[in-house]
């Protein structure tokens, strides 16, 4: 999905119908994700937000508008009406998790915006509201950090315990969930207009200032090893960019230059341009794992790369 989203901004760059068809191809691949179904949790707002959307935005083709309205649907079935969440992963290993909810999934909430806006439906948007706000009061610290993982009684929406995901561990900040909520904040704050979707902004710049602008894996983590994900960055710099749209004019330049600065710094040392080898952005992380950190290229790093500097210059297709 992150390489079609990338081959999608490529196209609305520069026209190259090459682009377009090999993206087209993936989303009619994932047509097999949607027939099956089980496989399916709540990341279809990424994978046809990144497709399907992108396609419907630049060819309004008939076929993709059918496809995410499918995925729409699919998004707001997981929701839970008695607790006010989309639940997040599916059942693993005898693991039902019917209440863990995730701070990645704010990027996933506007796809149900879109839904209602073509259909008119205001369910859709008010599954969205609810679900961002349950994150907003239990994800999001007071502090401006995140927990990545809240567990909730899905009988009646208790948050019951946090969790540390992908980061350091309880209690800590995995950083590209505060690169999520930065950019997935943003987004909302787009449709819902709420202050507070954008606290997460300067708990990060607070902490990234203090490593040149390349954020650690987790801002909480014990101080050695120096484990870093270039992924956060990019992330988080397209998130700045958004945010910087709708703030007063006294702190756009707070949020923009931020962003810039941190495109530099990821530009000086960890772009490979060499055709031949994997990826664009090195040194990304999946997670956190104390002494063995695993930096490498990975996909949505390009993705989220190629879409901050496309937004600098003006010419990014918006899909979100």
């Amino acid at each position: 999905m992150f390489w079609a989203g990338t081959l999608w901004q490529l196209y609305h760059f520069t026209k190259d119908e090459k682009y377009k068809q090999t993206a087209q191809n993936i989303e009619k691949q994932l047509g097999t994700a949607l027939a099956d179904f089980r496989g399916l949790d709540h990341d279809v707002g990424f994978m046809w937000t990144l497709t399907a959307v992108a396609d419907y935005k630049e060819t309004k083709s008939a076929e993709s508008w059918t496809r995410v309205l499918h995925a729409a649907t699919i998004l707001a079935g997981r929701y839970n009406p008695k607790g006010h969440f989309i639940k997040a992963w599916n059942p693993e290993n005898g693991l039902y998790r019917n209440g863990w909810v995730i701070i990645d999934s704010l990027m996933n909430a506007p796809l149900l915006y879109w839904a209602q806006a073509e259909t008119h439906d205001p369910k859709f948007g008010y599954i969205s509201k609810k679900h961002v706000n349950k994150i907003m009061k239990y994800n999001l610290r007071a502090d401006g950090s995140v927990n990545h993982i809240c567990v909730f009684d899905p009988k009646n929406g208790k948050l019951l315990e946090t969790k540390g995901g992908q980061g350091y561990g309880v209690g800590s900040c995995w950083s590209r969930g505060e690169a999520w909520a930065i950019y997935g904040s943003a987004l909302n704050y787009k449709y819902a207009k709420k202050m507070k979707y954008l606290n997460a902004a300067n708990y990060f710049l607070a902490n990234i200032q203090q490593t040149g602008f390349i954020p650690l894996v987790d801002f909480r983590a014990s101080k050695e090893p120096v484990e870093i994900d270039t992924t956060v960055a990019v992330i988080a710099a397209s998130g700045l960019l958004e945010i910087a749209k709708y703030v007063p004019e006294a702190e756009h330049d707070l949020y923009y230059d931020s962003a810039i600065k941190i495109l530099k710094a990821l530009s000086a040392k960890y772009v490979e341009l060499d055709p031949e080898k994997m990826g664009i952005l090195t040194h990304g992380s999946v997670n956190y794992v104390a002494g063995h950190a695993d930096e490498k290229p990975i996909i949505y790093g390009d993705y989220f790369y190629a879409e901050a500097l496309l937004k600098v210059l003006g010419k990014k297709l918006q899909v979100w």
